[in-house]
């Protein structure tokens, strides 16, 4: 399948921007330096600083240390103009907002800062949470609403408690992939859940009482994070800006050869990122399911490295051979489809131990395998808990190394284990009630790593043990989406509220977290253990952006 590059080689500069930073990079020679200061606090740490250089679409960021310096490494910018911005919450950039770096030469910009006149619009989804009156129950049942758009649209609006409703209604008809400036519909009778009719009325007339409904501003103090500081302030940041705005990067991975792909969540192609050069490839996928919502959501690998896509409501899965670049598609047998068919997650990480892929389908939480070699799909139907006799409805299905399948269940706290063999279920429950498990990877020791998303924690399963160890962040309401370690043992997420990437020592219990320069509303996360240090990926899934956060140390 042909694919379409839609940005032209960047100069050799930008090459050197994409290269890894290394242990020895503090005294690596700077090519723009200052220090960051306000009125109200003299010099300022963790101020992110960001520098765009004109016509480029690279947005290399730096963080202010404890005297309020920044550096931007040599190697990271090549000479030309540069706008500035920042970020620190409660503050705006009052001078100056451009700088020219000249090859081999270091420039000096300091950077002072003014109060803000607009708090509410700096404002992450975390910091909004964390205003809001009302108990943390009422509160957890907004974070199903920062999927399609930030909670600003929420609390901006003036509707009332009726009109909500009205809002909800319609809402259920949109799909997954949907934001506000690309909506699309669902088709037939599908629509997506929002619980009982009783609950849904006390969500209306909560958002009633937190937006601008009663009066032109809220009866309600704003709330804001603390700005990093330390380790949090020793890193480089670079984003890849998407030559689309249209354009969802849902899960971001890098292969063996350093490209970065990532899945579509609201468009029919599958996205190539070359870091080094810029360019950006899109191979489209086929539709299988004419007439259905399109868009992706699963990016994994099988042992091979060919790449597998979940293809969400068209109906199926696909498999990219990225040396012929051709698609081979499989959809879900006829019988099986509903207008509500959804392939969310798929798993063909150890697909070579049995030759099975396993396929989640989100229409009565059904578990599904393929056999690629015959084209043959199971229904393995959905799963109870045995205590209650609820269904399981996973969202994130690794596999351990023995290809045995791991629900994370979305609606509990409950791990179920699925033995590939015998089709016996096992449930653990984390100790953290209501958690809400989601993603996750299986490690090298064979541990399954997991977001706990209402728990606000990381959740780590050793099937030795059949023990839960879990580690709450330190940040209120970051909320994380996925897990996964690095080499040296540690475990990295990202948060859809707070955009933070958390890195967690687990032997420690010590937590860095890196804050993003822009709203980041973060899904799949991927480091990269070839570099050193490693490497944090992620694509910015409402900012048409993929993200490169490299630690220095």
């Amino acid at each position: 399948m042909p694919s379409r590059s839609l940005l032209p080689a960047f100069t050799a500069g930008v090459v050197a921007a994409g290269l890894s930073i290394f242990a020895a990079h503090a005294q690596a020679p700077a090519a723009l330096t200052g220090q960051v200061s306000s009125v109200a606090e003299g010099p300022m740490e963790g101020v992110v600083v960001s520098a765009k250089r004109d016509g480029s679409t690279l947005t290399i960021s730096v963080v202010s240390d404890k005297t309020g310096k920044f550096s931007f490494p040599a190697s990271k910018l090549e000479p030309g103009r540069y706008s500035l911005a920042i970020r620190a919450v409660g503050y705006d950039l009052d001078g100056p907002k451009t700088a020219d770096v000249a090859a081999g030469s270091t420039t000096a910009a300091d950077v002072k800062l003014r109060p803000t006149r607009n708090l509410a619009k700096q404002l992450t989804n975390a910091e909004w949470l964390a205003s809001f009156p009302g108990a943390d129950t009422q509160k957890k049942a907004l974070l199903n609403c920062i999927g399609c758009h930030d909670l600003d649209r929420i609390v901006t609006s003036t509707h009332d408690a009726d009109e909500f409703v009205q809002v909800f209604d319609r809402m259920t008809g949109y799909y997954p992939g949907s934001t506000p400036q690309h909506p699309q519909r669902l088709i037939g009778d599908a629509r997506r859940n929002l619980g009982a009719a009783a609950g849904v009325k006390a969500m209306a007339d909560y958002l009633a009482s937190i937006n601008l409904s009663k009066d032109e501003v809220w009866d309600y103090p704003l709330k804001t994070l603390p700005r990093p500081v330390g380790r949090a302030t020793r890193v480089v940041i670079t984003e890849y800006d998407l030559p689309r705005k249209q354009i969802q990067p849902h899960d971001a991975i890098v292969d063996s050869d350093g490209m970065v792909w990532f899945t579509h969540f609201g468009e029919q192609f599958l996205g190539k990122l070359d870091p080094k050069t810029g360019r950006v490839f899109e191979y489209p996928l086929p539709v299988i399911k004419p007439g259905y919502p399109i868009g992706t959501l699963d990016l994994e690998t099988d042992k091979a490295g060919n790449l597998w896509i979940a293809m969400m409501y068209q109906g199926g899965v696909a498999k990219f051979d990225k040396a012929t670049e051709k698609f081979q598609t499989w959809k879900v047998p006829q019988q099986w489809q509903t207008d509500a068919t959804q392939q969310a997650f798929l798993t063909p990480t150890n697909s070579h131990v049995d030759g099975k892929v396993w396929v989640k389908n989100s229409d009565r939480a059904q578990i599904l395998r393929l056999d690629p070699a015959t084209g043959e799909w199971e229904n393995l139907g959905s799963f109870k808990d045995p205590s209650n006799n609820r269904t399981i409805t996973s969202y994130g299905i690794p596999a351990d190394h023995d290809n045995n399948l791991y629900l994370l269940d979305f609606s509990s706290s409950n791990i179920g284990k699925l033995d590939a063999k015998t089709g016996k279920l096992t449930v653990y429950r984390s100790p953290i009630a209501n958690s809400r498990p989601r993603r996750g990877r299986v490690d090298e020791h064979n541990r399954l790593w997991f977001a706990e998303y209402a728990g606000n924690a990381i959740g780590m399963f050793d099937p030795k043990t059949e023990k839960i160890e879990e580690w709450v962040l330190p940040t209120p309401w970051a909320q994380p989406y996925d897990v996964v370690t690095d080499k040296n043992g540690e475990a990295w997420t990202g948060s859809m509220l707070s955009d933070r990437v958390s890195r967690l020592n687990p032997k420690t219990g010590e937590f860095v977290e890196y804050l993003l320069p822009k709203t980041t509303n973060i899904r799949r996360v991927f480091v990269d253990n070839s570099t050193s240090p490693m490497t944090f990926w992620v694509g910015s899934n409402h900012g048409a952006s993929i993200v490169k956060v490299e630690p220095m140390d």
